[in-house]
C-alpha cells in the first residue's frame, strides 16, 4: 500500500469517537445523532438504514455525521457499546431472587432494569437477535451480554432449587426478549405498573417456583 492510499483510509471508528473529549455542543450533537439512529434503525431496520436517513432525521449535515462517526457501522458499534454496558452493569448487580416476597421485589427491579434498556435500546438489541450485524466486534458484545444476564438468572433459579439448565434459562431470556420486543413495537408503556408487575409474576411463579399467594 502506497503512502498515498493510507492517508485516504477514513479514520478507525468506535473507540476512538467515544474516548474524544467533546464540548456541550459537540456531546449534544452525538447524541442527537445517536437518537436520530435509534429512530431510524427502529423504522427501518439496520440492514435498510442509509447515513442518508439518519443525517435527515436529525436534521443535520453529513459532514456533522462524518465528524463524529466514520459510517453507519460506526455508530452502531458506539450504540452497542452503551447498550451492552447496561446490560453488563444489569447483570452484576442482580441479587437474590428468591420465592419469597424479596425474591419478588429484586425480581421486579430486575425486569424493569431489562425493559427501560430495551426501550432505549431495542433497534440494536433485534440487530443482535436477528442476525443484521456482520461486525464481529459488535456481535460479540451483544452475545457477552446477554449471556452475563442469562448467567445471573441461572445462577440464581439454581439457588433457589429450581431448574437451571439451557433450556430453561434459554426460555426465559427469550421470552424476556419477545415480550419487551412486543411492548415496544406495540407502543406499551413498559414503565407502567401493571405491565411490570405482570411480567414479574409470570417469571416469579413460572421459573423461581414462588406461590400463588405471593403477587396476589
Amino acid at each position: 500500500m502506497t503512502g498515498g492510499s493510507a492517508s485516504k483510509r477514513p479514520p478507525a471508528g468506535g473507540t476512538p469517537t467515544e474516548q474524544r473529549e467533546l464540548r456541550a455542543q459537540g456531546r449534544r450533537t452525538m447524541q442527537r445523532l445517536r437518537t436520530a439512529a435509534m429512530k431510524v434503525f427502529a423504522e427501518r431496520g439496520y440492514q435498510a438504514a442509509r447515513v442518508d436517513d439518519i443525517v435527515r432525521a436529525a436534521r443535520t449535515s453529513h459532514g456533522t455525521f462524518y465528524l463524529y462517526f466514520a459510517n453507519k457501522e460506526d455508530l452502531l458499534r458506539t450504540l452497542a457499546t452503551e447498550c451492552a454496558g447496561e446490560l453488563n452493569a444489569l447483570a452484576a448487580a442482580m441479587g437474590q431472587i428468591r420465592p419469597d416476597v424479596a425474591g419478588y421485589a429484586e425480581l421486579r427491579t430486575t425486569l424493569e432494569g431489562f425493559l427501560r434498556t430495551y426501550e432505549r435500546y431495542g433497534p440494536v438489541i433485534r440487530a443482535w437477535m436477528e442476525g443484521q450485524v456482520d461486525d464481529r466486534h459488535v456481535n460479540r458484545l451483544g452475545l457477552d451480554a446477554f449471556l452475563a444476564i442469562a448467567t445471573s438468572f441461572g445462577r440464581q433459579l439454581r439457588a433457589s432449587g429450581c431448574r437451571s439448565d439451557e433450556v430453561t434459562v434459554g426460555a426465559l431470556m427469550a421470552m424476556l426478549e419477545r415480550f419487551a420486543y412486543y411492548l415496544v413495537s406495540r407502543g406499551v408503556d413498559v414503565r407502567a405498573t401493571a405491565t411490570l408487575e405482570t411480567l414479574t409474576t409470570v417469571v416469579h411463579r413460572g421459573f423461581f417456583g414462588a406461590p400463588v399467594v405471593l403477587a396476589a
